[in-house]
C-alpha cells in the first residue's frame, strides 16, 4: 500500500505543508508556575527576586509581597533558579509542569554566605493539586513508556470512570479529541480522526469531570494529547517489534495453531534538535510509525466471489456446490496504519515564537463480518486517511499576560467498499450471494456498495491570558470553525439491464446519494481562575453558535411527493434549518481541607451538535419500497434541523495525600443527559415503514470513582482506580425507536429507564511498575469489570426486560518486561509485551438465548440436517464475540 516515494512525499507534507493552513480551535497546552520568596531568617517577602527557567528564556522576579508567578509553560519536567543580591540562590529540580494547572514552588532564601553558596534541592511532588476542581488524569510520556501500552485509546481506557471509550455513560461520539489543543474529531461521524502515537506525547490529559469553559463540543469528556517539543540536544530513538497470537483455544481461533513471529511488526521512531547552523533560530521534532497486524480472527477462502453453487434441490446429493477457492486461511481483522509528525520550533524572541505542527496517518483496515467466513474476498475493506496542520504564534504582552493566535486545517477521507474501482469486473451478481440454510456461510457474491466521504474543518482561535494580580488569572477567547462535508454512496447495479456488468445507478436515485454542505460555528468564552489561599474557583461561560446549512422536510407523511422530484426541491415542502445556539454556565471549587487534603465540588452545562451524518442523511429522501439496505441508507432520513445534544453535570471529590508516595482520590457525579438522538417512525404507501431522526432520547448516569496511586519510588509504583456506575436511558441506539417498530411483531418501545448497552456497574483497572529505570523495568496491567448488559430472548422472542441480564465478568492482564544495556554513547532496550498474558476467553458478545459466546439453544437443532457448506457447530462458533487471546510481541529499542 505504501511506497518509499510517498512515504517521503508525505514525511515533507507532515513536516513543512502546514504553513499553507491557517484555522483551528486550541485548548489548554500550558501551565503555570508560582509561589513566593521570603527571607528565611525574618520571613519577610523578598521584592525583586529573580526566577528563572533553566535552559529557556522564560522567568519572572517578585512583587511587592513576594510573590512570583511564570505563564504560558509546555507541559514537562523543568529546574527552576531564586536569586538576588546578597542572598544565596536555590535552585529547585525536576519540577512537573502539567497542561492548566499551577505548580506552587516557594523558596527560602538565606543571607549569602562564602561556605554555603547556591543549594540545589529536588522539588517535592504533592498528590493534591489546589486548584483542581474538577476530575482530571495526567500521565505523561515516561509513565507511558513504562507500561504495555500502543495507543492513546488503551491509555484513555485506563482512567477511572471511562469504559471501552465511553467516559461516565455516555454515547462513545461524545468525547472531544484534541491535539496540542487543536479538535481531531471527525466532524462526520463525531470519532476520533487522527491520534498522536506514544512515541510523540510529553502527556495526555483526560477530563472526565466537568471541564472549564474554554473546552466546548463535548458531552462526556476532554482528550487532550500534548506532543513533544525539541530540546537544545539532538535525540532520538527507532524501536521495532514483532510478534503473534498464540493460545491454546484453537477451537475458537481458526489458524491460531499457525505462529508466524511477523504476523504482527513495527517499527517506529524520532528524532529531535536544532536545524544545522540556524541552532538558536529553529528546532525540529519528527517522529514516525508502520505498524501491520493481522488480527486473530481468520476466514478460508473455500469460495470465490463469482462461484456458482446451486441448492435449490430437494435432496442434498443433488445440490451443486461450485467451489473454486484455493483453501488459504485469509486474515479478516488486519490493520495496516502509517503514521508521521513533524513539529517546527521558530523563534522569533519572546515566549514560544513560532509553532508548526504537521500530522498524517493513512489506514487501511477489515472489520470481520460472519458470515463471508468461506468468502473472505467479497466483504468491504476501509480506508481512511487523515491530515491535520497546525500554526500557532503566542504574543508575549507583558509578564502576565499573553495571547495565543492559533490555525488549523484537518481533513479526513474514508472509504469502504470490495474494489476501489466501482466498475472492476468482480462485482457479482446479487443473485450469487447465495447461502444453503439460515444459518451457514455465503458461497460467493460481494458488498456492491461504495461509500465515501471527506470531512475538512478550518478554524482559527485567538485565547487571552491575563494574570491580573496574584489571585486572579482571566482567560477569554473566541474560535470560528468553517466545515467542508462532501458525502458519496451508490450501489453497483448488476442485472438484466447492465447485462449483468457493473453499472452506476442515476444519481438522485434510492441507490445513490450525493451531497455537499458547509456548515459553521462560532463560540465565545469568558473564565476566572481565582486562586486564594483557603480557596480556588474556576467560573466561566461559554456561548456556542451553529449554522447546519441545510433543509428538511417539513412533513415527512409528504414523502411521496418527492419520488418524481430532483433537488432542489419546492420550499413548499421543504424548509432552511434555523440556527442553533446555547449559553452554558460552568463553575468548580476546591477548598482545601489541610495542607495535604482538598475538596472540590463542580457543575456544568454542556453542549454538543450531533455528528454531520445525521443531520444530511438520505438528502434525496428516497425510501425503496421494497429490497434490504445498509443499516445508515434506504429506511432513514436526515434531519438538518436536529437541535444540540445537552447535559448538565454535577460533581463532588476528595484529593488525600496519606503518605508523601500515596495519595487517594474519591469522586461521585451525576449527570442529566437530554436530547439525544432518535426517531419517529412514519409509513410510505400504507406498509413501507421508515424513520426521521430526531431529538428524543434521555438519560442519566450516577457514579462514584475510586482512585489510589503509589508513586514510583524506591523501585516500585502501583495505581488503582475503581469505578461504580448505574447508565441508564430510554435507548442505547438512535435506530432504536425504528428497529422495534420494524421487527416482527413489533417491540413496544421503552417508557422507562433501562441499562445502557456500555453500563458496566463495576470497573477495576491497577498497574504495577517495579524495578530500576535505566537497568531494568517490569509491569503489569489489570483490568476486571462486571459484564455488560444483554437482552434475554428466545428464538427472537424476548424472555426478559431489555438489558435485564449480563454478560459473562471481564477480566484480563497484560505484561511488560524490558532490559536497559550501554553500548558506547547509546542505550538499547530489549523488550517483551504479553498482552491477555493468561490467555482469558473473555466474552464480549453472547447469544441471547443462553448469555454465553459458546453455546446457543440452536444447536439442538437436528445435527444430522443437511447444512451444505458448514455444521451447526462451525456457524455458531463465533471468534468474534471474544477478546483477542495471548499475544506476544518481543522488541529493541535503541537511543541515537
Amino acid at each position: 500500500m505504501f511506497t518509499i516515494k510517498r512515504i517521503t512525499q508525505f514525511y515533507i507534507l507532515a513536516v513543512f505543508g502546514v504553513v499553507f493552513f491557517s484555522t483551528l480551535s486550541f485548548a489548554g497546552t500550558t501551565g503555570k508556575i508560582a509561589g513566593k520568596i521570603i527571607d528565611k531568617s525574618t520571613g519577610e517577602p523578598l521584592i525583586g527576586a529573580n526566577i528563572v527557567i533553566i535552559g529557556t528564556t522564560m522567568g519572572s522576579a517578585t512583587d511587592f509581597d513576594g510573590n512570583y508567578f511564570i505563564l504560558n509553560i509546555p507541559p514537562g519536567n523543568y529546574d527552576i533558579r531564586a536569586s538576588i543580591i546578597g542572598f544565596s540562590s536555590i535552585t529547585v529540580k525536576n519540577i512537573r509542569v502539567s497542561v492548566d494547572r499551577t505548580s506552587n514552588i516557594d523558596f527560602e532564601l538565606s543571607e549569602e554566605s562564602i561556605e554555603i553558596g547556591e543549594i540545589v534541592v529536588s522539588a517535592e511532588k504533592l498528590f493534591v493539586q489546589n486548584d483542581l476542581t474538577s476530575t482530571e488524569a495526567k500521565i505523561s510520556g515516561n509513565q507511558i513508556s513504562m507500561l504495555p501500552l500502543e495507543d492513546v485509546s488503551a491509555v484513555v481506557n485506563l482512567q477511572a470512570g471511562v469504559v471501552d471509550g465511553h467516559f461516565r455513560g455516555g454515547r462513545s461520539n461524545e468525547v472531544k479529541y484534541l491535539i496540542d489543543g487543536v479538535p481531531v474529531n471527525d466532524a462526520f461521524s463525531g470519532q476520533s480522526s487522527i491520534s498522536a502515537e506514544v512515541n510523540s506525547i510529553e502527556e495526555i490529559q483526560v477530563l472526565t469531570g466537568t471541564f472549564n469553559a474554554e473546552y466546548g463540543e463535548a458531552l462526556s469528556g476532554v482528550v487532550n494529547q500534548v506532543t513533544k517539543i525539541a530540546g537544545e540536544n539532538y535525540e532520538g530513538n527507532i524501536s521495532v517489534h514483532s510478534g503473534d497470537f498464540i493460545s491454546s483455544n484453537n477451537s475458537i481461533f481458526d489458524n491460531i495453531d499457525d505462529i508466524n513471529p511477523f504476523s504482527a511488526y513495527n517499527v517506529q521512531g524520532n528524532f529531535s534538535g536544532p536545524v544545522p547552523g540556524l541552532k538558536n533560530l529553529l528546532k525540529f521534532f519528527v517522529s514516525g510509525r508502520y505498524n501491520y497486524d493481522d488480527g486473530y480472527i481468520y476466514g478460508k477462502r473455500v469460495f470465490n466471489p463469482s462461484d456458482s453453487s446451486n441448492f435449490s434441490a430437494n435432496n442434498p446429493s443433488d445440490w451443486y456446490v461450485g467451489s473454486t477457492g484455493d483453501g488459504k486461511y485469509i486474515p479478516m481483522q488486519c490493520n495496516e496504519k502509517l503514521s508521521l509528525q513533524g513539529k517546527l520550533s521558530i523563534n522569533v524572541g519572546d515566549g514560544r515564537g513560532i509553532v508548526l505542527t504537521g500530522m498524517y496517518t493513512d489506514q487501511e483496515y477489515n472489520q470481520y463480518d460472519h458470515a463471508y467466513k468461506l468468502n473472505p474476498d467479497g466483504n468491504y475493506k476501509n480506508y481512511q486517511n487523515s491530515f491535520l496542520g497546525i500554526a500557532s504564534y503566542t504574543l508575549i504582552l507583558s509578564n502576565s499576560a499573553f495571547i495565543d493566535f492559533i490555525g488549523s486545517g484537518i481533513r479526513t477521507k474514508y472509504s469502504q467498499n470490495v474494489f476501489e474501482d466501482p466498475l472492476n469486473s468482480g462485482y457479482v451478481d446479487p443473485e450469487k450471494k447465495q447461502f444453503t440454510s439460515g444459518a451457514s456461510f455465503l458461497t460467493a457474491g460481494t458488498e456492491n456498495w461504495h461509500f465515501y466521504h471527506t470531512t475538512t474543518t478550518f478554524t482559527g482561535k485567538t485565547d487571552f491570558t491575563w494574570q491580573i494580580d496574584n489571585i486572579n488569572q482571566i482567560k477569554t477567547g473566541f474560535e470560528f470553525q468553517k466545515h467542508s462535508l462532501d458525502y458519496e454512496d451508490f450501489q453497483i447495479v448488476i442485472d438484466a439491464t447492465t447485462d449483468y456488468k457493473p453499472a452506476l445507478p442515476n444519481v438522485g436515485a434510492f441507490n445513490y446519494n450525493k451531497y455537499e454542505s458547509n456548515p459553521f460555528q462560532f463560540a465565545y468564552y469568558l473564565q476566572d481562575k481565582i486562586e486564594l489561599d483557603y480557596l480556588v474557583v474556576n467560573v466561566g461561560m461559554r456561548f456556542d453558535y451553529f449554522e447546519p446549512d441545510g433543509e428538511y422536510l417539513k412533513n415527512p407523511n409528504k414523502i411521496n411527493l418527492l419520488d418524481e422530484l430532483q433537488p432542489p426541491f419546492p420550499d413548499s415542502l421543504m424548509k432552511k434549518a434555523s440556527a442553533k445556539y446555547q449559553v452554558s454556565p460552568r463553575i468548580g471549587i476546591s477548598y482545601p481541607i489541610t495542607d495535604r487534603g482538598a475538596i472540590h465540588i463542580s457543575y456544568g452545562h454542556f453542549f454538543q451538535i450531533p455528528p454531520f451524518e445525521n443531520l444530511y442523511r438520505n438528502p434525496n429522501f428516497r425510501i425503496p419500497l421494497t429490497g434490504s439496505f445498509p443499516s445508515n441508507i434506504g429506511n432513514t432520513i436526515g434531519n438538518a434541523d436536529l437541535e444540540p445534544q445537552r447535559t448538565t453535570m454535577y460533581e463532588i471529590g476528595l484529593q488525600q495525600e496519606l503518605t508523601p508516595v500515596l495519595g487517594v482520590t474519591v469522586t461521585a457525579y451525576y449527570k442529566d443527559i437530554r436530547n439525544l438522538l432518535s426517531t419517529e417512525v412514519f409509513i410510505k404507501n400504507e406498509f413501507k415503514k421508515f424513520s426521521r431522526l430526531i431529538n428524543k432520547d434521555y438519560g442519566s448516569v450516577r457514579g462514584m470513582t475510586f482512585s489510589l496511586e503509589k508513586r514510583f519510588a524506591d523501585g516500585f509504583g502501583a495505581t488503582l482506580d475503581y469505578t461504580y456506575q448505574v447508565a441508564k436511558g430510554n435507548a442505547s441506539d438512535p435506530n432504536d425507536a425504528f428497529n422495534k417498530a420494524s421487527a416482527e411483531p413489533p417491540i413496544e418501545i421503552n417508557s422507562q429507564l433501562v441499562p445502557l448497552n456500555w453500563d458496566r456497574t463495576h470497573s477495576l483497572n491497577f498497574t504495577l511498575t517495579a524495578g530500576n529505570p535505566g537497568d531494568f523495568i517490569v509491569s503489569l496491567i489489570g483490568r476486571l469489570g462486571s459484564g455488560l448488559p444483554y437482552t434475554p430472548s428466545l428464538q427472537g422472542l424476548r424472555t426478559g426486560l431489555e438489558n435485564s441480564s449480563n454478560k459473562p465478568v471481564f477480566y484480563n492482564a497484560d505484561f511488560y518486561i524490558t532490559k536497559y544495556l550501554e553500548i558506547g554513547n547509546h542505550s538499547i532496550s530489549l523488550f517483551a509485551k504479553i498482552y491477555n498474558l493468561f490467555d482469558t476467553e473473555n466474552e464480549l458478545e453472547v447469544f441471547n438465548d443462553t448469555g454465553r459466546a459458546g453455546y446457543t439453544l440452536d444447536l439442538t437443532r437436528n445435527q444430522s440436517a443437511p447444512r451444505g457448506v458448514n455444521t451447526l457447530q462451525e456457524y455458531y462458533t463465533r471468534p468474534d464475540f471474544y477478546s483477542a487471546p495471548r499475544q506476544i510481541i518481543l522488541g529493541a529499542s535503541i537511543t541515537l
